[in-house]
């Protein structure tokens, strides 16, 4: 029997909120490359995971739909997740696709984030927005409550450090650990057919080590590992 090993892994992080609320905005500002390009509308209409280092750690995103359309698919990537980041735009303040979220992250219990992004913005009405939130049992941080917030502006940048500082924080807070000596476990966050390559698919693998050759398989299909390629 394999003595299980744990060592520390990087977070991952969901990005949740309301259309155009801009969580791919603030992710191609940490990125520094445009996630938009190439979606439909601008809208993010997959789930897509993004590795990025700050202050010499890892931190894996992940970007779901904030379209109602898209709802099945953010349920699922709120749960596949370590934490949460709750994007709310300034100019919107609370809208169902919020309330969707939050009803998530309240069945999940993951540790969250909230992120009033936007506020590069004048005259837009950052009380009221506070208000809501905690009206929908979101007990801000400045407000009296447990919540970490942040306020950003995924155009000029400002308070994306904040946010990273906070999601290292909260990180090392929860301690979160992966037995890295198991075989691989993980999620499937989208499949395709490649009509060079074949079946692809896009793993995110949470505990245990993935190598080309392995089978891996769900409730549905296996298959072999051919080849293996990082998030770009």
């Amino acid at each position: 029997m394999i003595k299980k090993q744990y060592k520390q892994k990087a977070p991952v992080v969901v990005l949740l909120g309301h259309i155009d609320a801009g969580k791919s905005s603030i992710l191609s500002y940490i990125q520094k490359i445009d996630l938009t390009k190439g979606e439909s509308g601008g809208i993010t209409q997959h789930i897509g995971a993004y590795e990025t280092v700050y202050n010499d750690q890892k931190i894996v995103f992940i970007d779901t739909p904030g379209h109602a359309a898209f709802s099945s698919i953010r349920s699922r990537g709120a749960k596949i997740a370590d934490m949460a980041v709750l994007v709310v735009g300034l100019d919107q303040g609370v809208l169902p696709q919020t309330k969707e979220a939050i009803a998530y992250l309240k069945e999940t219990k993951i540790p969250v984030i909230i992120d009033i992004n936007k506020v590069d913005q004048p005259g837009l009405p950052l009380e009221k927005v506070k208000a809501q939130l905690q009206k929908e049992g979101l007990e801000l941080e400045s407000l009296g409550g447990k919540i970490p917030e942040v306020e950003t502006s995924a155009k000029t940048g400002q308070g994306i450090n904040d946010l990273l500082d906070i999601i290292l924080l909260l990180a090392e807070m929860e301690n979160f650990k992966a037995d890295c000596q198991c075989p691989a476990e993980g999620v499937v966050l989208e499949s395709s057919l490649d009509h060079l390559k074949g079946p692809s698919v896009k793993l995110l693998v949470s505990q245990g080590i993935l190598k080309t050759g392995d089978v891996v398989g769900t409730t549905s299909t296996l298959g072999r590992v051919k080849e293996i390629l990082d998030w770009q």
